[in-house]
């Protein structure tokens, strides 16, 4: 990828680019947790059952990170914009065959397969072009938070909309919304301008594709075999991390051959960017995790319908909307690398609130105020995760890192929905409810971890420079 040398843009022109590009990452976000709220209506109209949903919802969340990878490659080869296109359309399809569903297997292929897939090619345009248009720490913390807030919105308010549209309508009624609104946003895409133009002589490593998709599919098949067999489980996962092993090791195969890779091994140099990629990981695991775990149990147990189920994630919607809609104040102020400690602090304690008082409290309500503090948490600390990690490389290396940032995000909202929701659906009681937000909980140590150790340096209004600083 050349450097772009993109013309200056005016505000409006700048809203005008920004705005596809927020509601992408919006659609795309909702279609991953609306879901939450229809287990029930979604079951009983289909025939299925509580795990066949939540395989439905894995399914979605697992494409997106099995195929983000080799989809971020393809704008270098194609061009950001076609891909964008060409990733809404897909998408469309597949939520429009998801809407008229006569079964849980054509469910899967409109909403997991057609719509994965789609958001795997849309997505890491929104990050590039994101990343080669906003050239200042500001303005692109601005963009990144207009983009993380929409997202985060899109993952909160998904069980609001979702239940108001199940309840009003039905639950495919939900799915039309998204063909609608992909339809909004390929009318706005219009004056988008792909700042860098494609290469068609560009290589692409087929192989390298098949191979990091098969070991992540079979890893967190391996976490959803979890309730039904351990040795299938161990099987899976081992066999997962090998077939991941075989991906890294014909990598450096192919580096040292002259060839060029899926992705460069310069990418896991930077110690800054791996550290980043940690935290957006777990970020989108509480996120996803919590929301699945708290749906299931309010419908499941509680007997709460779609509305009033995301009704109570009205607290998770506002607490994200507080904290990442003043990104770019927030960054100039405040280092990237506090805002994202005290994102994971905060977190933390909405998780550990939400066990105390929740399963304690016959009243729905009590969910609220862990819930509040979720979203404040990880409002606080998407965005500068985010542009940590895309502000650490080059612009001819944006298409890789954001493939891989994006599917290690996305791998943390499948992993979320599948450690949570097996841990849940095994028994779904109070003590599995327990279980299962203990077990977010820890994870979100691991983040918090992961952010203690990024850089001091990081402070208001700087990035890192984009160079490969060794581990």
């Amino acid at each position: 990828m050349a450097e772009a040398d993109t013309p200056r843009r005016t505000p409006g022109a700048t809203r005008a680019v920004l705005a596809p590009l927020a509601l992408a990452q919006f659609i795309c976000s909702f279609a991953g947790s609306n879901m939450n709220v229809m287990i029930n209506d979604i079951s009983k109209d289909l025939d299925t059952s509580v795990q066949g949903v939540q395989l439905a919802i894995t399914i979605f969340l697992l494409v997106m990170a099995a195929l983000m990878i080799p989809a971020g490659k393809l704008t270098d080869r194609y061009g950001r914009k076609r891909c964008f296109l060409t990733g809404l359309t897909v998408y469309g399809v597949g939520a429009l065959l998801s809407a008229a569903s006569p079964g849980l297997g054509v469910l899967i292929l409109g909403n997991s397969i057609l719509e994965g897939v789609g958001t795997a090619l849309l997505i890491p345009p929104v990050y590039i072009l994101t990343t080669l248009l906003f050239t200042e720490v500001t303005s692109r913390a601005r963009a990144f938070g207009a983009i993380m807030a929409l997202g985060g919105i899109g993952a909160a308010a998904g069980p609001l909309i979702g239940g108001l549209i199940t309840s009003a309508v039905s639950w495919r009624a939900a799915f039309v919304f998204q063909a609608l609104v992909i339809a909004l946003i390929i009318i706005l895409s219009r004056r988008i301008e792909d700042p860098v133009p494609p290469d068609p002589t560009r290589p692409f490593d087929t192989a390298g594709a098949i191979l990091s998709a098969v070991g992540l599919i079979l890893v967190v098949t391996g976490i959803l075999a979890a309730d039904n067999n351990i040795w299938l489980m161990t099987g899976l996962i081992v066999l997962g991390a090998l077939v991941l092993l075989w991906f890294f090791l014909s990598v450096r195969a192919k580096e040292r051959a002259g060839k060029e890779p899926l992705l460069s091994t310069s990418l896991f140099r930077n110690r800054t960017s791996n550290l980043g990629l940690v935290t957006q990981n777990i970020q989108w695991l509480l996120l996803m995790g919590a929301s699945f775990v708290v749906a299931s149990y309010l419908q499941v147990v509680r007997g709460y319908n779609a509305i009033e189920t995301g009704v109570i994630f009205t607290a998770a919607t506002l607490g994200l909307l507080a904290s990442s809609m003043p990104a770019e104040r927030l960054a100039k102020r405040w280092a990237q690398r506090t805002l994202i400690v005290t994102g994971f602090v905060v977190a933390i304690a909405g998780v550990g609130v939400l066990l105390a008082m929740a399963s304690g409290s016959p009243s729905a309500w009590a969910f609220a105020p862990g819930l509040l503090l979720i979203g404040l948490g990880l409002g606080l600390c998407l965005t500068p995760s985010v542009n940590v990690v895309q502000s650490s490389f080059p612009d001819e290396q944006q298409g890789e890192i954001s493939g891989l940032s994006r599917s290690v995000s996305n791998l943390g909202s499948s992993l979320g929905t599948a450690i949570a929701g097996t841990i849940l659906v095994a028994g779904l009681t109070s003590h599995a409810y327990a279980a299962a937000m203990i077990t977010l909980a820890a994870l979100g140590l691991v983040g918090l971890a992961a952010a203690v150790f990024l850089p001091r340096g990081l402070g208001p209004g700087t990035a890192p420079s984009p160079s490969h600083e060794p581990m």
